[in-house]
């Protein structure tokens, strides 16, 4: 990603943008008042499980977790689909009812989205928080000394990839859906 970014023009520099695409983070962070900024983000992904459902709420969760990892309370969020028009509408209503519980979760408003047809089933979100200013957590803020937390466990990536070639066994998987779900 790093090298399709770099010829990039920036554009407007607006000194609102306290967070935009250079620091790598996985959402942007704009001053709205002198104490409070609106973080912005966008994250879809294809289904990597067969699970409508479950994969909503992986693909929200997964969303929502990027503002929250920025420090912010998610406010709103929209629905972005890509879906298959030879797939039952019911599977599109399975993963969008999973989403839509996991916003819900979030104490989070779903405001509508969008949806087009395409080859492959793609969901997510896009989503926007709210932060204190001086609460902003970036990527690139780390400093020697500070505390790593871990909110999940590490392995999850092995897990899906398990699952994928059908050799997960059900304790793996059972643990790898809760954490994906897990806000």
């Amino acid at each position: 990603m790093d090298e399709a970014l770099k010829n990039i023009p920036v554009g407007y520099k607006d000194d609102n943008l306290i967070v935009g695409y250079d620091t790598s983070d996985d959402c942007a962070v704009y001053k709205i008042s002198d104490t409070k900024a609106i973080v912005q983000t966008l994250d879809f992904f294809p289904s990597m499980i067969n699970d409508s459902y479950i994969f909503g709420q992986i693909a929200a969760a997964n969303a929502l977790s990027d503002v929250f990892a920025m420090g912010a309370k998610p406010i709103t969020a929209m629905n972005i689909v890509c879906f298959p028009n030879i797939l039952d509408t019911s599977v599109l209503s399975d993963m969008l009812k999973g989403g839509a519980e996991k916003v819900k979760e979030a104490e989070c408003s779903l405001c509508g989205g969008h949806t087009i047809a395409d080859d492959s089933v793609k969901y997510g979100l896009s989503v926007t928080g709210i932060v204190d200013i001086d609460k902003v957590l970036k990527n690139n803020g780390a400093k020697v000394g500070d505390k790593l937390l871990l909110t999940k466990p590490l392995g999850v990536g092995i897990c899906v990839t398990a699952n994928n070639q059908g050799v997960i066994n059900n304790n793996d998987y059972q643990m790898m859906i809760k954490s994906m779900t897990t806000l």
